[in-house]
């Protein structure tokens, strides 16, 4: 169980740098992508929305992957498409139930779900405050 809990917290450390340095660079792309095109208005207000999603998203999914690689190296699931399917299934805490690690690695997958629903909540709230700081959420401005 120690092992369990010294590789997920080393898992979720790794997972919360990604999350923060890709909402940052996230962050970056999106006002690059506004400045640069000199874009006012409602265009300027899709694309901001549109870079915010699309970068959160990705954002999340290399999350997964990271997850994915530890099962692979450590061995928990037979192959690299089981353990993306699992981490996917694990992190976004769905849980189907048909993939399942040996009952030794349960609590490695439990602090995936938990981290998983931090992180999309981290991202929600990202998401939000975009929309209230640059998108159609913006007081005073109608969309």
């Amino acid at each position: 169980m120690l092992v369990n809990l010294a590789t997920g917290t080393f898992v979720i450390i790794l997972t919360i740098l990604v999350h923060t340095f890709g909402l940052i660079a996230v962050t970056h792309v999106m006002a690059t992508l506004v400045d640069r095109f000199r874009m006012h208005g409602r265009r300027s207000k899709v694309v901001a929305m549109l870079s915010v999603s699309i970068g959160a998203f990705m954002v999340l999914s290399a999350q997964v992957w990271i997850w994915a690689i530890a099962y692979r190296i450590l061995g928990v699931l037979p192959d690299f498409e089981t353990a993306l399917y699992f981490s996917a299934v694990t992190f976004s805490t769905i849980g189907y139930g048909d993939v399942v690690p040996e009952p030794h690695w349960r609590m490695m997958a439990a602090l995936e779900g938990v981290n998983g629903l931090l992180m999309i909540g981290w991202s929600t709230a990202y998401l939000i405050a975009a929309g209230i700081r640059f998108g159609p959420f913006r007081t005073g401005v109608h969309f």
